[in-house]
């Protein structure tokens, strides 16, 4: 059995492994300002750029292939220094597999107690953009 975390504790992910809180992305139907589509995942992602926060939501088109979990469930997201390696670390369900969405970025999503988490890495390219 693992070990039970205390209130004031961090989170494994955080405490252990290092994983860095990246964004909370919440799925929406609603249209919202200044959305940005992304054609070949058929949805639209907004406000991660001006939320204190990190809140992204997220829009889906009807012809989405993203699990429909995701499509429901707010997702939490961590940023990782390899997302491969972060998958070995565990027995992760596996929401979606490796993949990137744009040029410099990585992300897979896996299951944990029911909730879909999102796993981010990014070059070192992308980050001197």
């Amino acid at each position: 059995m693992n070990k039970q975390r205390k209130e004031f504790e961090l989170a494994l992910a955080v405490e252990e492994w290092g994983w860095k809180y990246h964004h909370m992305g919440v799925p929406t139907t609603e249209k919202r300002p200044e959305e940005r589509y992304i054609p070949h995942l058929k949805f639209y992602v907004s406000g991660f750029e001006t939320s204190p926060f990190g809140v992204e939501w997220m829009r889906f088109d009807s012809d989405c292939e993203m699990p429909e979990i995701i499509q429901r469930i707010p997702h939490l997201a961590f940023e990782v220094e390899d997302v491969h390696e972060a998958l070995r670390r565990a027995d992760f369900e596996i929401l979606t597999a490796p993949n990137a969405p744009v040029e410099g970025i990585m992300v897979a999503m896996i299951l944990d107690n029911g909730a879909p988490i999102e796993l981010i890495s990014f070059s070192e390219e992308y980050r001197e953009q």
